[in-house]
């Protein structure tokens, strides 16, 4: 019999956050890392420790114990301290792509600067399900191996090959029964709390775990995982281990040893391995003595962390990242990549899985927010800087009387139609008024970067309002403004802006435009060229496509259901009761009305149960009213609805969803993911109702889903909301869920901030369709919807501030994205531009980067080349350059970065 090797890892698994807030754990975590560095220095601990997969750990050690990290250093250069590759382990459904991949090389960068290479162990341990891409991801690091458990049924064997997406394939190691825990429960007793050390059934039991791996092992290699949540490293028992390794048995080699050393063995054997699978892992737990649940609850606990978490995301990489680039690039500005990295580390240590998915305690979460703010502030500071250095460079002096607005567009394609922002002019603008003066308007036109007048629509203003000043030498400055909402149409290139300038009119002046043939056709209806609006007694609408000629009725149907779960798990109740917007009355005021938006809004009063009776298991008799208030609005030109929903929550122990029955004939729909699309059953499995685990009708997506036939479609776009279903129903509903209000906490009595009491706002976005969703349309439909315009107003005295000494053209773009891609980020990597893009298709294709409208002062890109998600060059791959346009092939689902110098 040929002698197996068993690798023993030593490790624990690391919620920074979970059941006890993050300073109760950090405690602990020193505590342990004070007993291994105990171990080492006495030759105790013969083997190397394994950071969990993630490197965060050893930041939260040494802010405590900053004297320590010359000897980490030393074991790390020593390989007794293995580090990496993530920075922190992330919920993959919850957090984008791009987020990931900052991760790893944030992970990875950490592991260098502690003298040692980064662990090339893909360790996904303890992730409710992992996405499609994320073979192709850690192949775009050189990783090969996986580490995973939840979201696939593989029997109790180990091995599998994982194939993503786009053909990546890992070979991976899956814990089975009680996942990376086993070696915890089934050799050290760790699930009885009260057993003590006993020498010699720790040998039976050692040799009972060596023969269970052994018989379900495809390869020869076997892993002995010793890394169980928050555990310190076992002595008693690491003794016995010990002796094994001494003793020299024919059956088995046991060395300490590392998930590499394993994975380079198993990676050896890779033909033995009998079990594939493709794409997304994300099946429930079937069997019941395997605790692998994949736990798909999350999408929507505690819906404002999932906000907040997208809103910074898109911050960094649509906003921060790509303007400093452009003002590095066109003014010579230093580019902040110090600052950036800072708010990817505030932002990125509110990925670990048990804090964005909102299934913590309440004071975990209530530390988010702090990270969550700074990121903020880092990022809209930036943004600030970077559009306001561009605006006050625009050539030409503001005249003393002149506003100067520039308009920026932060998507890859050209802005063509109306938009909406905020004209402030000074507090003693001229002014003019109504009949008797009832009310005075600010007089002022607009005018566009060649002189022309536009004509603008009126929305609201706010008068006499505070604002600051600020320069250097200086106390800040304080003036008073009015501000008007303004709607027009503006035409801004590619990630680029427009100048428009702002002249008061004379006193008494009106500055009115034509506001005939508004977009309102009457006193519930609107319409442009491609919708048809009708807003019936029951705030419920209906749309009609105008060039497919279909219409869809009952669209935004507010469902409210008991939820008697936890920050983990939706928890339908036997004696529920479900109720429907569709029984209230609803109050209906057009609010804007003109040639450029039109909107109404839509209030109602929802009566819906108090909350939910545990002692008998029943929903409260007594009713309040839920308070909805939304607002619909429409644009000249525009295929899409926007929707902004506001809920007054003041009823605990439910979920609330928001319906759009579709009428399409389909079996399946789609929903974007990280660097991907997916395509999803609606029909549950006909064996679910024996799974461990039952599987539910919700699924994941990250900001749209979409279902189609030939003659008609419907695509929800949204941001920040996770949770999507279409009902397995005639009508075939798709079902967007808002939130989820619970009060149950892990290893508490209940706690009150998971109820998500007091007003909660929504955005989506409804575009009706037929035929096959247009991917890439949809991505930068949603694009659009989270990051809209952003615009810059300068005066004479704000120009001297922000003046850099270059003179660019009032109207230019930075970046052009055409073809079969999706752009993720575009940012400064040394001294190069990095843009990342995916081809969401299932056909391969070509997409062209371009700087289309460069200003004529910026150098011409002299060099293209492709990159891995390291920034290192791929072999054998070159992209063509041409005129300043570079141009790229891209398979199905392939992921390319792109350098540009």
């Amino acid at each position: 019999m040929t002698k197996r090797r068993a690798h023993y890892v030593l490790s624990t698994h690391w919620d920074r956050e979970w059941y006890q807030a993050f300073q109760d754990y950090r405690y602990r975590l020193v505590r342990l890392f004070d007993g291994l560095l105990e171990g080492f220095e006495s030759g105790e601990l013969r083997g190397p420790f394994t950071c969990d997969g993630q490197a965060i750990i050893l930041d939260d050690f040494l802010e405590v114990r900053p004297e320590k990290r010359a000897a980490l250093e030393q074991l790390a250069r020593d390989g007794k301290l293995v580090i990496g590759p993530w920075y922190v382990l992330p919920d993959e459904f919850l957090v984008t792509g791009e987020a990931m991949v900052r991760n790893l090389r944030l992970g990875r960068e950490i592991a260098r600067a502690f003298g040692t290479e980064p662990s090339n162990a893909g360790f996904a341990c303890d992730l409710f399900g992992h996405v499609s891409q994320l073979p192709q991801i850690f192949r775009g690091f050189g990783i090969e191996t996986g580490f995973i458990w939840r979201g696939v049924n593989n029997g109790w064997c180990n091995n599998l090959i994982w194939e993503g997406a786009d053909g990546s394939e890992l070979t991976c190691y899956r814990f089975t029964r009680n996942g990376y825990s086993d070696y915890a429960f089934e050799v050290r007793e760790a699930g009885l709390p009260d057993a003590e050390f006993d020498a010699e059934r720790t040998r039976e039991r050692l040799e009972r775990h060596l023969q269970y791996e052994s018989e379900n092992t495809d390869v020869t290699p076997l892993l002995l995982f010793d890394g169980g949540d928050h555990q310190e490293w076992d002595r008693p028992v690491y003794g016995i281990l010990c002796e094994r390794m001494d003793a020299g048995k024919k059956d088995y080699e046991v060395i300490h040893s590392t998930l590499d050393a394993y994975g380079a063995e198993m990676l050896k054997d890779r033909a033995k391995i009998k079990a594939r699978f493709k794409g997304e892992l994300r099946q429930p737990s079937i069997r019941t003595l395997e605790s692998a649940h994949t736990i798909h609850g999350v999408l929507a606990s505690r819906i404002w962390i999932k906000q907040q978490n997208a809103s910074c995301q898109d911050l960094l990489t649509r906003w921060a990242e790509p303007f400093a680039a452009f003002a590095a690039q066109a003014l010579g500005s230093e580019y902040p990549d110090g600052f950036l990295n800072v708010a990817w580390r505030w932002l990125l240590k509110n990925h670990p899985h048990d804090s964005i998915c909102g299934c913590s305690i309440d004071q975990v979460h209530e530390d988010m927010k702090f990270r969550f703010s700074q990121t903020r502030q880092i990022g809209e500071r930036l943004t600030s800087v970077a559009t306001s250095a561009i605006a006050a460079s625009v050539e030409g002096d503001i005249a003393d009387e002149e506003i100067r607005v520039v308009l920026f567009n932060p998507a890859t394609v050209p802005h063509e139609g109306t938009t909406e922002f905020d004209v402030e002019v000074p507090k003693d603008c001229p002014t003019f008024a109504e009949f008797f003066g009832y009310e005075p308007k600010p007089g002022f036109r607009i005018y566009d970067e060649k002189g022309n007048e536009i004509p603008y629509q009126r929305l609201r203003q706010e008068t006499d309002r505070k604002k600051t000043r600020i320069r250097p030498t200086k106390f800040p400055e304080e003036y008073r403004i009015n501000r008007i909402r303004v709607s027009l149409p503006v035409s801004i290139p590619a990630m680029g802006y427009t100048t428009l300038t702002v002249r008061p009119a004379k006193q008494g002046e009106p500055t009115r435009h034509p506001a005939n043939n508004g977009l309102a056709t009457a006193h519930n209806m609107m319409g442009n060229e491609y919708l048809e609006v009708f807003i019936a007694p029951n705030g419920t609408i209906a749309l009609l496509d105008k060039e497919t000629e279909q219409i869809y009725e009952d669209l935004l149907t507010y469902e409210d259901q008991a939820d008697i779960g936890d920050g983990w798990f939706h928890g339908p109740a036997v004696n529920d009761q479900a109720y429907a917007s569709t029984g209230s009355n609803a109050a209906i005021a057009l609010i804007e009305d003109g040639p450029n938006v039109a909107a109404f809004r839509i209030r109602q009063k929802m009566l819906v149960p108090r909350e939910f009776d545990f002692k008998d298991m029943v929903r409260s008799e007594e009713l309040v009213e839920m308070e909805i208030d939304t607002v619909i609005r429409l644009r000249p030109g525009a295929r899409h609805l926007d929707v902004e929903t506001t809920i007054h929550n003041n009823a605990c122990d439910h979920r609330v969803r928001v319906l759009f029955p579709t009428a399409v004939q389909a079996e399946t729909f789609l929903t974007d993911s990280a660097f991907d699309v997916v395509e999803r059953d609606i029909a549950l499995a006909a064996d679910n109702y024996q799974y461990n685990e039952l599987d539910v009708e919700v699924r994941p997506m990250l900001t749209w889903a979409a279902i189609s036939d030939k003659e008609r479609g419907m695509a929800v776009v949204s941001t920040g909301q996770f949770e999507v279903a279409v009902r397995d129903q005639s009508e075939r509903p798709l079902a967007l869920t808002l939130f989820r209000s619970t009060r149950r906490t892990v290893l508490t009595d209940g706690e009150p901030e998971g109820q998500l009491l007091g007003p909660l706002h929504f955005r989506y976005r409804l575009i009706p369709f037929a035929g096959a969703a247009d991917r890439i349309g949809l991505f930068r439909s949603a694009e659009s919807l989270a990051n809209g315009l952003r615009a810059v107003t300068l005066r004479r005295a704000d120009q001297k501030i922000h003046a850099t000494g270059v003179s660019l053209p009032a109207r230019a773009g930075f970046l052009a994205v055409d073809g079969a891609a999706v752009l993720s980020s575009a940012r400064m990597v040394g001294d190069a531009l990095e843009v990342r893009l995916f081809n969401p298709n299932t056909k391969a294709g070509k997409a062209s980067v371009s700087w289309p409208d460069k200003p004529k002062a910026v150098k011409a890109w002299k060099k293209a080349e492709l990159v891995d998600l390291e920034s290192k060059p791929v072999k054998d791959s070159k992209p063509a350059l041409k005129a300043g346009t570079a141009t790229v092939s891209l398979k199905p689902k392939q992921i390319v970065t792109l350098r540009l110098s």
